[in-house]
């Protein structure tokens, strides 16, 4: 079992930035694909980003690319995912999660969910 824990989240103003933290319960954490996803209200979720185990290979959004950058700490057991040039529609709840495979956290096929964290971009 992976329990996973974000922070992070907040109310900022469009243009903004904001880094999220996504904390692992387990050193085996360096053995999955880590994911964001975001879910605003009265939508589906949505993946933001994933990277692999090594932090070499990494998959955004087109809606979030050139302004979210993933990353990872596998001696912390954290990925992290900053958000730069913030818009109101990033306006959401952000989950992370972790999956064997890019692949599954790409179709949202993942085994552990965090309980997520709100941001709420303000125009």
């Amino acid at each position: 079992q992976v329990q996973l824990a974000e922070s992070g989240g907040g109310l900022v103003q469009a243009g903004g930035s904001l880094r999220l933290s996504c904390a692992a319960s387990r050193r085996t954490f360096s053995s999955y694909v880590m994911g964001w996803f975001r879910q605003a209200p009265g939508k589906e979720r949505d993946i933001v980003a994933a990277i692999s185990w090594t932090g070499s290979i990494t998959y955004y959004a087109d809606s979030v690319k050139g302004r979210f950058t993933i990353s990872r700490d596998n001696a912390k057991n954290t990925v992290y995912l900053q958000m730069n040039s913030l818009k109101p529609e990033d306006t959401a709840v952000y989950s992370c999660a972790a999956a064997p495979t890019l692949d599954n956290v790409r179709r949202g096929i993942v085994d552990y969910w965090g309980q997520g964290t709100q941001v709420t971009v303000s125009s």
